[in-house]
């Protein structure tokens, strides 16, 4: 694999842990857990996320240290909090309220075409033949994967409220991509922190009660992992990818969920799962081996991020440097026009003739 695909890894890592903490999640459900209640298990998983990575960051920075955002990108991760981690959690508690797992599951596969929709038709994202192909048949195995089996009863409220979940969702995740060169801890902790503590309130407001500290610590634990890191890791692969082709790599989380389903918990498989791994296997080779170069040119841009001084950072420093690479600061990029394979990554969003 080029230098250049492995962006796809941080993507694949995403879907991976976020994949597997569906099942595990699903072990702490039940009557008599305390953690029977929706909203309960929402926000303690958001919450092991916020404060996972809150203090994973405080250990990194050894202390607290500005996050160094710059202004006009404040008001793109608001609205991804908002959309992200308060109206789509809503919005998804109310659709599992008033569907089955399975139709919930079908309907949540919508998240990755809207998401790629709105990168293409809103906010100009690049793509091609073959990128849409690969999406398609992403989507398709998790569509196979989570197609129910049996009788499937779903009122006009529950399909709405999920629809709305993936179209929140889906401009979260375009607004993350504004401000994915920005610190990744502070954003996806940012927002774990604000959507746990909107379900946790509401799951009380409700009537919910504490779980035992077993339980309390294990949900906090896969939020972390699952939520927290998984977040942190899309957030990277938005910053090398763009938005499209991250949103279709992290759809393959409800393959990982059911290999573990069926390779840990021993839960029985059929001819769904195997069809579901060779489209969703399509899909990835076919993102993979993508080849998009042509002659491009770069503007003039002024943002920080880690960097190596390679042929889009060539810049001097205006403090001391340590000849340390990879670096982060805030730097310029001068106009530049030349021609090399690339994604539409922070430094690639540009339009296409």
């Amino acid at each position: 694999m080029t230098d250049l695909h492995r962006a796809a890894w941080p993507a694949l890592g995403a879907a991976i842990l976020f994949g597997a903490s569906t099942p595990f999640s699903k072990q702490l459900i039940g009557e008599g857990t305390g953690l029977s209640f929706p909203f309960l298990l929402a926000g303690l998983l958001y919450l092991g996320s916020g404060f996972g990575l809150t203090v994973t960051r405080l250990v990194r920075d050894r202390g607290w240290k500005p996050v160094g955002m710059p202004s006009h990108e404040w008001p793109w991760l608001l609205g991804a909090i908002a959309f992200g981690g308060v109206l789509g959690p809503l919005l998804l508690m109310v659709g599992l309220s008033h569907t089955t797992a399975a139709t919930a599951s079908l309907f949540l596969n919508l998240e990755a075409v809207l998401t790629a929709l709105l990168a293409w038709l809103v906010f100009k994202e690049s793509t091609d033949r073959r990128i849409v192909l690969g999406m398609v048949l992403i989507v398709a195995g998790g569509a196979v994967l989570a197609w129910p089996t049996g009788e499937a009863r779903a009122s006009g409220l529950g399909p709405l409220a999920l629809a709305g979940a993936c179209l929140a969702w889906a401009i979260d995740n375009n607004l993350t991509r504004k401000v994915s060169a920005s610190d990744a801890l502070f954003v996806a902790g940012s927002k774990g922190l604000v959507a746990g503590c909107v379900n946790t309130v509401l799951a009380f407001a409700l009537g919910a009660d504490w779980p035992t500290l077993p339980l309390l610590f294990a949900a906090m634990l896969i939020g972390f992992l699952g939520y927290g890191l998984s977040l942190v890791l899309f957030v990277l692969a938005l910053r090398g990818l763009g938005t499209a082709r991250t949103g279709a790599y992290f759809s393959t989380a409800p393959f990982v969920g059911a290999a573990i389903s069926i390779l840990v918990f021993a839960e029985p498989t059929g001819a769904s799962f195997w069809i579901a791994a060779a489209f969703m296997g399509a899909g990835v080779w076919l993102h993979l081996t993508e080849n998009h170069a042509h002659e491009h040119e770069h503007v003039e841009l002024l943002h920080g991020h880690k960097h190596r001084h390679d042929e889009h950072h060539q810049h001097d420093h205006d403090f001391a440097w340590d000849g340390v690479e990879p670096h982060s600061h805030a730097h310029q990029h001068v106009p530049l026009k030349h021609r090399h394979a690339h994604f539409p990554d922070i430094h690639h969003r540009h339009s296409h003739r």
